[in-house]
Formats: structure tokens, sequence, C-alpha cells
């Protein structure tokens, strides 16, 4: 006969988060690193390599040249006023907001993604850091709450992500888009260039490189 001495241990955890998102999935790997035993709860299902079928598929392969139907869409009503178009394409990672409804006492404008790493998977690889400019925006404009931190106190934490993740992007000096550590940005092509220099010239606006998380050098954190 065999007898559990350990049930309670087994089932004991120091850390749990709730969602492999970035958010999440970033606390895991954090806690996990420092030593806590963590458990990670995900209500979505395991993405593997193959789970693209749609990848590499140009609009005219897919149905409606890759654009739902106006009755697809009323399955999506609230994701499609976010402006994030949904798509055949895509259609498979976002779960219907007729199936997954919420109250909303003012309009709440919300994109879903049930699957281990959540919108991290979906985000397009943009990565910005808020600035002072955004830290302050409340306080300035009496809406809402202020932050309770600033930039200066947020800035070393985006060194510490970017540094893992590998950023690609240019610095600017801009105070509107906090510079930060990247790798270096992917090269602009002749039409890009003649447009950065046009918008430069003519408007005195600086067009740059978008930030992204692509690796686009022999890297290690």
């Amino acid at each position: 006969m065999y007898f559990n001495t350990e049930g309670a241990n087994e089932v004991t955890y120091d850390a749990i988060v709730i969602g492999s998102g970035i958010s999440g999935g970033w606390a895991a790997k954090e806690l996990c690193e420092k030593g806590l035993k963590t458990l990670v709860l995900e209500r979505g299902r395991m993405v593997k390599h193959g789970d693209y079928p749609t990848a590499n598929m140009e609009d005219w392969e897919l149905p409606n040249r890759n654009r739902m139907t106006p009755e697809e869409l009323k399955e999506y009503k609230i994701q499609e006023r976010t402006g994030y178009t949904i798509t055949p394409a895509y259609q498979h990672w976002w779960p219907k907001d007729t199936e997954h409804p919420y109250t909303e006492a003012k309009p709440f404008d919300w994109i879903r993604a049930y699957h281990v790493g959540g919108r991290s998977l979906l985000w397009g690889r943009q990565s910005y850091r808020l600035g002072d400019l955004d830290f302050e925006a409340n306080l300035k404009d009496g809406i809402a709450v202020d932050w309770p931190v600033r930039y200066k106190e947020i800035g070393p934490w985006y060194d510490y992500v970017e540094t893992f993740a590998g950023i690609s992007g240019q610095n600017e000096g801009l105070k509107q888009l906090p510079d930060g550590k990247f790798l270096p940005p992917m090269e602009y092509n002749c039409i890009e260039l003649a447009v950065k220099e046009r918008i430069k010239k003519k408007l005195g606006r600086d067009l740059t490189m978008g930030r992204t998380a692509h690796i686009t050098t022999e890297w290690w954190s």
C-alpha cells in the first residue's frame, strides 16, 4: 500500500499566474528563475509549429479575398471596434464576442486570444515604451487617476525586457518616443528612404523604423 505523504506540498505553490500572455508569461519566467514554485493557469490551447494554416496564403486563396462577410462580423462587434481587423486568415485565433459576451457600463474595447502565449502571438511584434508624456497625461489632463510611477522608475525595466527579448529599432532622441536598448534596425528600402527625407524636408517630421521584436544580428541577452 502506498501513502502519499507529500500531498499538501504537491499542490502548494509560491505563486500562481493567471494567463500566459505577455504579462503572465513574463511573470512566470521571472518567478521561476528566482526559484519560486510557480503554477501557470491558461484557459486556451497550446500553439505549436504547424498551427498556422493560413500563414503563407495570399488574399485570393482565402474566402472573399480575405474579407469577413457582414453576417460573420456580427459575431465580432466589440473586437471590430478596436480597428484591429479580423479576417478569415486570422479568424481562428479570436473567440467570438457572441459566445463570450461581457457587460459594458461604458464602451470597453477588448481583443481576446485564448491560447498559450495569449496576445503575445497577435501583437505584430511592435514594441514601444511609454514615456513621460504618457505617464503624466492623466494628471495634466485631469482625467481618471494619476499614474503612481514615472518613466524614470520604469525605464530600467524596459532596458531589462528589451535586452532579453531582442528589440530592433532606431534611437531618435524624441521625447514622445523614448529610446531603448535596441538591436540594429531593419534597413529602409529606397522608397521608404525617399519618403523619410521628403517628410523631414517638407514637414520637419521624423519617420523612423518600427521598433520590433525581431532579432537582426547575432545576439544573446
